[in-house]
């Protein structure tokens, strides 16, 4: 039972979502078929956090503590380890090129493993840390594309990679709120990537698509592009910065502005009516005052567009704005704002949709939202990390991710779907 159950910590700047699940059927069909059901489920205000990083580490160790506290009583399990979300504007990431000669005629997986290392051999600084080593392509022989190496006859083994590094100080931070709770972090995962595993399809992956999780404080953005990430990158924005401008211009306490945001808040100026009003109590007033709702709009509006334009910025940057035919898919709480698709498919000028979790059973009432994403994709990617790793590189290990099939569980491999399998393991190299 323990080897059939997953968690993750979803420590976010405005709220901490910690969930408890098991996967419901067995291996046939691939662990990507199967549903997940939510035995257990914490959440708690976030405090402590500002733009998805510790800046108070006792308060932020208490809601962390809180929130595992919560979904250790719904489920009636103790939770001792956990995969947790990563974000922040001090994330970043690097591409690099790994080379090796081929030990035997056939590539293995010590062949592909050596390479990877040869890859993440790249100068990093003392104060960063690796989180992610991500295969994109390999190159055997002179032959580039090749998506799969393993047990292809060659001399010369090349690996593209892309690395993902954070600051070292914030993610020991981090590790510490959750050690406080007296769980142990398996593995950090970045927020785009555990939102990828539950909101994009394959034919997206596969055609060019970036998903886009817009939270409270920060904006976390992935670009996939055959089948496999190309670019990362995280924006120190997001829908909390639309709540201060409501608070600020309206001169409103700021849960007044959230309130206000949640009732009547909307992104796009042209589905406004100008004559509609609602009444709002200001500081400094002793009565209410009316607000134009188009005012308000056009606030938001103006924040929207803003973290729009740093998208376009950011993909410009990395080269792959015109291999995007699938566009982008929004999700993070900031999604759920009213008429921010059409105003992001007016600033791209891509195609965009609103992802969500889906394919869930159990306590899955408060999860039906774009804003529990990355919480259920920390699930998801626990899921495929146990069922498609060796036994040493269970629970998120830092091994190499190659499998055998006598190694799947139980010994049995008949009815496996390794294309699922190879899928994952292109996705993903820890």
């Amino acid at each position: 039972m323990d080897d059939q159950i997953w968690v993750g910590i979803d420590v976010g700047t405005t709220k901490i979502c910690t969930l408890v699940a098991r996967q419901e059927g067995g291996l046939a069909g691939g662990a990507g078929n199967s549903q997940l059901r939510i035995l257990g489920l914490g959440i708690e205000p976030s405090q402590g956090m500002r733009k998805g990083v510790v800046v108070d580490l006792e308060a932020a160790a208490q809601a962390v503590a809180s929130s595992v506290d919560k979904a250790e009583r719904t489920s009636g399990i103790e939770i001792v380890e956990a995969l947790v979300s990563l974000a922040g504007a001090n994330v970043s990431s690097v591409n690099s090129r790994g080379v090796v000669g081929v030990s035997g005629r056939v590539i293995d997986q010590d062949d592909i493993g050596r390479a990877v290392d040869a890859a993440r051999a790249v100068a990093i600084p003392h104060n960063r840390e690796i989180v992610h080593v991500i295969q994109r392509s390999f190159n055997v022989d002179g032959q580039d594309g090749i998506r799969m190496p393993l047990g292809m006859h060659g001399y010369r083994l090349e690996v593209e990679t892309h690395i993902i590094t954070a600051s070292a100080a914030s993610v020991q931070n981090l590790r510490q709120c959750v050690a406080a709770a007296g769980v142990n972090v398996s593995q950090f995962v970045l927020n785009p990537l555990a939102c990828a595993e539950v909101v994009l399809t394959e034919t997206e992956r596969q055609m060019g698509v970036i998903v886009c999780d817009i939270g409270g404080g920060t904006t976390d953005l992935a670009i996939f592009v055959d089948g496999d990430v190309w670019h990362t990158a995280v924006i120190p924005i997001g829908g909390s910065y639309v709540t201060s401008d409501i608070a600020q211009i309206l001169r409103l306490p700021h849960s007044q502005a959230e309130e206000v945001k949640l009732q009547h808040g909307h992104a796009d100026p042209q589905a406004i009516d100008g004559q509609e009003y609602f009444q709002i109590k200001p500081f400094g007033e002793q009565d209410l005052v009316q607000v134009s709702h188009l005012e308000l709009v056009q606030i938001i509006n103006a924040r929207i567009e803003e973290i729009f334009s740093m998208i376009i910025q950011e993909i410009k940057r990395s080269g792959y704005d015109g291999l995007l035919p699938a566009g982008i898919v929004l999700t993070g709480g900031a999604s759920l704002l009213p008429g921010i698709r059409q105003v992001a498919s007016r600033v791209l000028g891509v195609p965009v949709r609103i992802g969500q979790p889906e394919n869930l059973i159990g306590m899955v009432d408060r999860l039906d939202s774009p804003a529990f994403s990355a919480s259920v994709g920390l699930l998801r990617w626990a899921m495929l990390m146990n069922t498609y790793m060796p036994e040493g590189g269970k629970r998120g290990a830092k091994g190499r991710g190659f499998i055998k099939p006598d190694r799947v569980q139980g010994g049995d491999a008949s009815g496996i779907d390794f294309e699922t399998i190879k899928n994952f393991i292109r996705r993903l190299f820890p």
